[in-house]
């Protein structure tokens, strides 16, 4: 009997090994593919993010007939830049992505001085609005250049829309400041 025993054997399945095989090589597939898509999907983040922010300086010379400020972007200026939005015809920036935006703004007057000044505070403004299109035209910031006061300077968080076009419109006819470190305007998105 102990002979009849060791000659008959169960027959091994060959499915046991290649069970085996198939889970190992789903899991490093499966490994795989989270691993890359996740480093992939942060790489695209970080590239979408650093691509639609602007740092603009005044294109202005001579006198105003109109109140909006014209500015300009270009790394041939100095430290002015657009990366992602755009500038029309009229130098207003012009947004290329939905999202919440930081915007900032500093515009410092020409020629001027508290011994100088001679508008009348509540009418000499700097806003900055949504001017197009006309469905989205709201009026995100407006400062006031106060008696004695030189320059206004505020930021604040808004979301924008594509094909926003922002308008900076400054009382007339005052001149602003054709110093890049007197006069800016910026934009940079900062999430969907």
């Amino acid at each position: 009997a102990p002979e009849e025993a060791a000659s008959c054997q169960v027959p091994r399945w060959p499915w046991a090994s290649i069970l085996r095989v198939t889970i190992l090589v789903l899991l490093s597939t499966g490994t795989c593919y989270l691993v890359c898509n996740l480093c992939f999907s942060q790489q695209q983040q970080l590239d979408s993010t650093r691509w639609d922010l602007a740092e603009l300086q005044l294109n202005h010379t001579g006198s105003r007939q109109d109140p909006r400020l014209p500015w300009q972007g270009s790394p041939a200026l100095g430290r002015s830049f657009l990366h992602g939005p755009k500038l029309d015809d009229n130098g207003q920036l012009q947004i290329q992505r939905d999202g919440i935006y930081r915007l900032h703004i500093q515009v410092t007057l020409a020629n001027c001085s508290s011994s100088t000044w001679t508008a009348e505070p509540q009418r000499a403004t700097l806003t900055v609005a949504i001017c197009s299109p006309a469905a989205h035209s709201i009026s995100l910031l407006r400062l006031s250049f106060h008696r004695g006061g030189c320059w206004v300077a505020s930021q604040r968080l808004t979301f924008l829309a594509r094909g926003d076009i922002l308008c900076t419109n400054l009382t007339l006819p005052l001149l602003p400041s054709r110093n890049a470190d007197e006069t800016f305007f910026g934009i940079q998105w900062v999430h969907p």
